[in-house]
């Protein structure tokens, strides 16, 4: 069985454990009043789960100081990463971020895909060659200077940061490559620990698998994008089979390299989903190219009940959910 597998089968037996095993059962919470409740289980268990990484993580953390994380877009990485980072402060371990953007290459030297545009998603948009020498420098007890790559000028530049690692300190890194071995060619890959962070999910509902990770992400791409980023839910869904091809080719491959697979669905996001993105994907004209996809989800979403304001506003401000609909204190 792959990591992934049994993350699927242990999130399909805790629904059986609580008895809400099909999107129908979670439907009957929420019109009987018990969406809060169910929202109070969802964000225990996940915050269950990070405590359970950190403790990892603080067990083998002088021989893996390094943390890589990866996952698919609008799996709730950020958050994930921020609630792993405080799990691992309460166990006292501090964490030190290294902004994997930081390390593209200049913009000239930058590869280009099929049509012919500069690919910032390929392997080779990163300066490898000085992110190792940098991981090594801090693995051998010694301290760097973080780059910042400027992305109008198309180069890095000194940071004026200063980073050496204490014996208490773990180094994080998110970034689509992050389980690819290649990033990291020249560091001992053992001591790095690696979390694959994605929206799994196993709920049967009506012809539709409920919480479909690629739909149930595409949602909350839709709903954060136009929220944070004013992106309409159009260009958003344009701009997805490029996304999925990007997660084809740098992500999905090494995902079993994981030490952990943490899964960030839970039982209420799609009734979350469906309040938010429902109203921006009828607003998708007929002449939409996008328009046939657009249907495809709100049929989905008819069988879904919407979440109601007040058990929005019970949703944690910690929440995985608060990075797509607002409202976030991380």
């Amino acid at each position: 069985m792959t990591k992934i597998e049994a993350a699927r089968y242990e999130y399909k037996d805790w629904c059986s454990a609580i008895g809400i095993e099909t999107l129908e059962a979670v439907n009957e919470t929420f019109l009987s009043g018990g969406g809060i409740d169910l929202i109070n289980l969802c964000e225990a268990r996940q915050e269950r789960k990070y405590a359970e990484i950190a403790n990892q993580i603080s067990y083998c953390h002088r021989r893996k100081p390094i943390i890589m994380i990866s996952g698919p877009s609008s799996s709730g990485k950020t958050s994930s990463s921020l609630r792993i980072a405080q799990q691992c402060r309460v166990l006292g371990l501090t964490p030190r971020v290294i902004e994997l953007d930081n390390y593209f290459l200049p913009r000239e030297l930058t590869p280009k895909d099929e049509d012919g545009e500069l690919d910032f998603e390929a392997l080779g948009a990163m300066n490898i060659e000085a992110l190792n020498n940098d991981l090594n420098t801090l693995l051998s007890g010694g301290e760097i200077e973080i780059p910042k790559f400027d992305f109008v000028k198309g180069r890095s530049f000194p940071s004026g940061k200063l980073l050496h690692l204490e014996a208490s300190d773990i180094l994080v890194m998110e970034g689509i490559h992050a389980l690819n071995p290649a990033l990291t060619p020249a560091v001992d890959q053992r001591k790095i620990f690696r979390i694959y962070i994605s929206a799994l999910s196993s709920l049967p509902g009506g012809e539709k698998v409920h919480n479909s990770t690629t739909d149930k992400r595409l949602l909350r791409r839709i709903v954060r994008d136009n929220r944070t980023r004013g992106i309409s839910p159009e260009d958003t869904l344009l701009r997805w089979p490029s996304v999925r091809r990007g997660e084809e080719r740098n992500i999905f491959p090494y995902e079993e390299n994981a030490d952990v697979v943490f899964n960030s669905s839970t039982l209420y996001d799609v009734p979350v989903l469906k309040y938010y993105a429902e109203p921006l994907l009828e607003g998708i004209a007929e002449s939409s190219p996008v328009y046939a996809k657009a249907r495809t989800l709100l049929t989905f979403l008819t069988q879904v009940v919407a979440i109601r304001p007040a058990e929005i506003a019970a949703i944690p401000p910690t929440s995985i959910m608060r990075e797509f609909i607002g409202g976030q204190t991380l």
